[in-house]
């Protein structure tokens, strides 16, 4: 369970959610710890290699379909998830990844910014 913000948010209602979306052919949604709210919602999608899905294209049709609070803040396109040897998969090393990658993109966003204040 995720809880964001005091609300409890149940990772399956949103991966057979993400499921329905064409081009998706596996989702794992995790939280993703937070300053503000706890935890954020984040997925880790496998996609059709056909597929031209994008993240905002993800977000904005969930914001059209569930709970604002249940859209994935981040999605992160995986080709495969980390399983254990008996074929379970690691979502803590999804997190772990997701920190990870988060923390690298606002590097970036940092850097771009000081770049534009010196212009």
């Amino acid at each position: 369970m995720i809880i964001r913000g005091g609300e409890n948010i149940y990772p399956r209602e949103i991966e057979e959610f993400i499921h329905t979306i064409n081009g998706i052919i596996d989702v794992q949604v995790i939280g993703i710890p937070d300053e503000k709210y706890g935890e954020i919602i984040g997925a880790f999608i496998i996609k059709e290699e056909s597929s031209q899905l994008t993240a905002e294209d993800i977000q904005d049709y969930a914001v059209t379909k569930i709970a604002r609070y249940k859209v994935p803040k981040h999605i992160f396109f995986v080709e495969k998830f980390p399983l254990t040897a008996s074929g379970k998969i690691q979502k803590f090393k999804l997190k772990d990844q997701a920190v990870e990658l988060i923390k690298i993109e606002n590097e970036i966003q940092n850097k771009y910014l000081d770049i534009r204040n010196l212009n």
